[in-house]
């Protein structure tokens, strides 16, 4: 008999969707230690992680479980949802960029005030949008792009190409990438490898680009941030994900004019969406077929 653990915002959920699934040879255990299976949101679950003696596999209800990823201990198989967030980060992209690029903030305070006051703008089609980042949420935004009609370029850590993008540039060729950029958009993990890598020097080859932040804070070297602001190099920045969270209220970010601060909110976990790939898994697990999304511990990701 399989023993599962819930350790999420959302356990009251989990619980009525396990109840309703039925799944074989599992009960729940509201003990950590007891636990062979454990359903979690990363960092809700970080500070108990080495009280689970008994952990086998761990299904994380976030895509990034850096939270787990950064402690030492790997003798357990991890898996994380993938193949749900890419609309949601679309809708979020889009959505913010569709606001910037047609001054709808404008026209709202121009209706307050009765003033017809149009500016001229310019469509997207024929714009690049470098994605860093070309897993199934990259390639879901690059996608979309497409639809509006723009170039789109990859960033990745072995520059493959993926059917989605008009070509993948590796990493250690992101300024040649982000030369070209007239919007950038980072879905990159949090890595030793990426940390910083958005920075006043990767940045000063922009030349006005709106730059989205909607995978990892750590890839955005803060200052260099607000360096290429003030210098032009970065027109606006849309920032999702930071270093700390929450934002700490005295965060030069929430203040200054040309930063989106938004609350970590562009691709929520949907507990319904989750369960889904957690009971597919779970009927591979029993059934010894290999698991979907297992991330590597060496590469954080």
């Amino acid at each position: 008999m399989n023993q599962l653990y819930l350790c999420s915002i959302n356990e009251a959920r989990y619980r009525a969707l396990l109840e309703a699934a039925a799944l074989p040879d599992l009960v729940l255990t509201d003990s950590v230690q007891d636990a062979t299976i454990i359903l979690a949101d990363p960092p809700k679950l970080a500070p108990r992680i080495e009280k689970a003696t008994q952990l086998q596999w761990l299904q994380s209800t976030f895509a990034g479980a850096d939270a787990l990823l950064s402690k030492p201990r790997t003798d357990y198989t991890l898996t994380n949802v993938r193949g749900i967030f890419g609309p949601l980060m679309s809708e979020y992209v889009f959505g913010q960029l569709l606001t910037l690029s047609r001054h709808l903030p404008h026209y709202r305070d121009m209706q307050e005030g009765a003033r017809w006051s149009p500016i001229s703008y310019r469509g997207l089609t024929g714009k690049t949008m470098v994605i860093l980042g070309t897993g199934s949420i990259g390639a879901h935004v690059a996608s979309t792009a497409r639809h509006f009609g723009m170039k789109t370029i990859g960033v990745s850590r072995s520059g493959k190409s993926v059917t989605a993008f008009d070509k993948v540039l590796p990493t250690h060729h992101i300024t040649t990438a982000l030369s070209d950029a007239d919007v950038i958009v980072s879905i990159l993990p949090s890595t030793t490898e990426t940390k910083g890598i958005i920075n006043l020097e990767t940045l000063s080859v922009c030349q006005g680009a709106i730059l989205f932040n909607v995978g990892r804070g750590p890839a955005v070297e803060e200052q260099g941030l607000l360096d290429a602001l003030d210098a032009g190099y970065i027109q606006h920045a849309v920032l999702d994900v930071f270093c700390h969270e929450p934002l700490a209220s005295s965060h030069p970010f929430w203040q200054h004019p040309s930063i989106t601060v938004t609350p970590h909110i562009s691709a929520e976990s949907f507990p319904e969406q989750v369960f889904e790939i957690f009971a597919d898994n779970y009927r591979r697990w029993c059934n010894g077929e290999p698991l979907n999304y297992v991330m590597d511990f060496s590469l954080g990701y």
